[in-house]
């Protein structure tokens, strides 16, 4: 039996919540707000941690996805009055990055890959092969733009200018949100809203981390080395844990290393 003495400090308690992967692609396990909410309130509520520790590795993905998470650390780190502090690994790149621009404070690895703030969109064209092999694609629409960028019509130049208004309003809201959160430290002499990517001692000097350092022993040199950490994460879903949806899964897999690999990894 464990005696309790109250009025024994305990250590500090961080939690700990990894951000892993893609962000809002139809598969399970990808991150989104949703499957988000509960981990993070938990998190925040839990133990009453003195700082709420984010692990991301996140090439990016939904700007939506990746908005209303930010959005929900914010909301959680200042009803609860607990700093953020997030720790990138491999990547923090596009919405990864915006992630980690949610957090007070942003350290990585040395071979961190961060930045990529900007915004893309890709597709492809069949509209040639089809008319080789005879084809005839039959499109009918109750307003001129229903058909946008048809992959199977020809390219029109007035779609092309419509999306890229689009793009061009959600970079702006990307751009908003970085200046906001990382305010005079970033640098006013280095375009930064590229989509161009730095290694961590590069983006430490245009201001968009903090420094050099790990998780754990960042944690103790601030907290002391009794330090306690609680880790969260979105759990499996429960028929995936038996190799169920393996197709899927496999594809959606396949289409997350494709995002990974645009940034060598």
């Amino acid at each position: 039996m464990k005696l309790r003495i109250p009025f024994l400090n305990k250590p500090p308690l961080v939690s700990v919540v990894r951000l892993s992967g893609a962000i809002g692609m139809a598969g399970r396990g990808s991150l989104s707000d949703a499957a988000l909410t509960p981990v993070l309130e938990r998190a925040f509520s839990k133990g009453k941690p003195s700082a709420v520790a984010l692990e991301i590795n996140s090439p990016g993905g939904s700007p939506v996805q990746s908005s209303l998470i930010g959005a929900r650390i914010r909301q959680l780190a200042e009803e609860k009055e607990i700093p953020v502090i997030a720790f990138v690994e491999d990547v923090a790149a596009s919405g990864g990055y915006w992630l980690a621009a949610s957090a007070d404070e942003i350290w990585a690895d040395s071979s961190s890959v961060i930045g990529s703030i900007g915004v893309i969109s890709a597709g492809f064209g069949a509209h040639v092969l089809l008319a080789r092999q005879g084809v005839e694609r039959r499109v009918y629409t109750a307003g001129k733009s229903k058909s946008m960028l048809d992959p199977f019509r020809p390219e029109n130049p007035e779609d092309v200018e419509r999306l890229k208004r689009l793009l061009n309003d959600i970079h702006d809201n990307f751009i908003d949100h970085v200046t906001a959160r990382r305010g005079d430290a970033l640098s006013p002499e280095t375009e930064l809203f590229t989509g161009e990517v730095w290694l961590a001692r590069r983006a430490q000097e245009l201001g968009l981390i903090d420094g050099i350092a790990h998780l754990m022993p960042k944690l103790k040199e601030r907290y002391g080395d009794k330090v306690r950490i609680r880790r969260y994460g979105m759990k499996r879903p429960f028929l995936s844990r038996f190799g169920m949806h393996l197709a899927q899964d496999a594809l959606n897999c396949i289409e997350e290393r494709a995002e990974f690999a645009r940034f060598g990894l």
